[in-house]
């Protein structure tokens, strides 16, 4: 079974705290978002094999260690691309693809309407970000396509993950880690978690 990871980091919980507050604003949402995204990118990465190597310093050559690993960014439109910034941020040398998904509201599955992927996808490792695990619904399918193209190596980053969301993409994808900033509850009758933070979305990009 795969790796589920929920941050306890002091920087990632307060803000969280602030992610929460109906009261902040989607300027200061937007940035905590990235953030978040950063730190748990950092904690998602700290498996990444180093290959020795040399450098010339000013005074002598030296021996260090680097990663010699080719990366891949995948967000979920939308709400997933209030992510990339935070991880481009630690990887900036990484290919970005896109999938855009919407949830139904009527069966609440994902349908897609768009899929652009790196063509050597299937040589890099991969991190598929989307802020709110729920159903786990739109994450398997993105993780389904994401496969599709060839990738092997696969972590899935969010910022809020529900129990229901956690079994579901463990079971369609076991061999898939996740990594949380946070762990709620439950969902509501409308598939929202809660106690939740709202709409990533909406709250991301202002359209509610």
């Amino acid at each position: 079974m795969s790796e589920f990871f929920v941050s306890n980091h002091p920087l990632i919980q307060n803000k969280m705290a602030l992610l929460r507050d109906k009261n902040t604003c989607t300027k200061e949402f937007k940035e905590i978002i990235s953030e978040v995204a950063m730190l748990l990118c950092y904690e998602a990465t700290r498996h990444v094999e180093l290959v020795p190597a040399k450098v010339d310093t000013p005074i002598m050559e030296a021996d260090v260690n680097v990663i010699d690993r080719n990366f891949a960014i995948v967000p979920i439109l939308r709400a997933g691309m209030g992510m990339l910034d935070g991880l481009l941020t630690l990887i900036p040398t990484a290919k970005v693809g896109v999938i855009g998904l919407y949830r139904d509201p009527e069966t609440l599955k994902p349908v897609e309407y768009y899929c652009k992927l790196p063509k050597d996808i299937e040589n890099m490792e991969v991190f598929v970000t989307d802020p709110m695990l729920a159903t786990g619904g739109t994450a398997v399918a993105g993780i389904d396509f994401v496969k599709q193209k060839g990738a092997k190596k696969i972590t899935f980053l969010c910022i809020l993950a529900a129990p229901e969301g956690v079994k579901a993409l463990q079971e369609a994808h076991p061999d898939v880690d996740i990594y949380a900033a946070a762990y709620d509850d439950a969902l509501n009758d409308h598939g929202y978690i809660v106690p939740g933070l709202g709409d990533a979305g909406d709250r991301i990009f202002g359209t509610k």
